[in-house]
C-alpha cells in the first residue's frame, strides 16, 4: 500500500489562519469510494463576528457529507471554522460560505449544513444549504440540533 503525501497541517504545529481565505483546507483519499456512507462533522461551538457590531456570534454547526474519493482531514476543517473567529460576516453568509468550500474541496457525491445559530437581537436564526440530492438508499439521520426554545 502506498504511503498517502503528507497533508499541510495534519501532524505538524499550526496556527489558527488570519481569515477563512487563508485557511488550507485539506483532504485525504477515501479509503471506501465505492460505498455511499454519511460523514458528520458537528462544531457546537462555532464563532464569527457580527459585521454591524463586531460582537461575536455563536452557532452549532452540523455538516454531513457522502464522500467521493476523498474524506474531510479534520484538523484543517478545525483551523478553517476557527478562522471565522475573527471574521465579520452574517450567519447566512457564513454558512453558505463554508458548505460552498467544503465542497469544492471535497467534490461529494452529496453535502448538507446546518448553521443553528443562537439568538441576536432576540432571534434565533437557522441556516440550510445543500448540493444537489441525497444518494439512493443512503441513510442520513436527523442533525439532532433541537430548535431554540429559549427559557420557557
Amino acid at each position: 500500500m502506498r504511503k498517502p503525501k503528507q497533508t499541510p497541517v495534519l501532524g505538524r504545529p499550526a496556527l489558527i489562519p488570519a481569515s477563512p481565505e487563508d485557511a488550507i483546507l485539506d483532504r485525504v483519499p477515501n479509503p471506501h469510494p465505492d460505498t455511499n456512507y454519511v460523514a458528520r462533522f458537528a462544531a457546537p461551538e462555532f464563532t464569527s463576528m457580527c459585521p454591524v457590531t463586531g460582537q461575536p456570534d455563536f452557532a452549532h454547526l452540523v455538516i454531513d457529507y457522502v464522500p467521493n474519493r476523498w474524506l474531510m482531514e479534520s484538523k484543517s476543517l478545525k483551523l478553517y471554522l476557527q478562522s471565522f473567529r475573527n471574521h465579520g460576516a452574517f450567519h447566512e453568509g457564513c454558512t453558505v460560505d463554508i458548505g460552498k468550500r467544503l465542497a469544492e474541496v471535497l467534490k461529494p457525491r452529496w453535502l448538507r449544513i446546518g448553521g443553528y445559530w443562537y439568538p441576536r437581537g432576540g432571534i434565533p436564526i437557522d441556516v440550510f444549504w445543500q448540493t444537489g440530492k441525497l444518494p439512493a438508499n443512503t441513510w442520513v439521520p436527523d442533525q439532532g440540533v433541537a430548535p431554540y426554545r429559549g427559557r420557557g
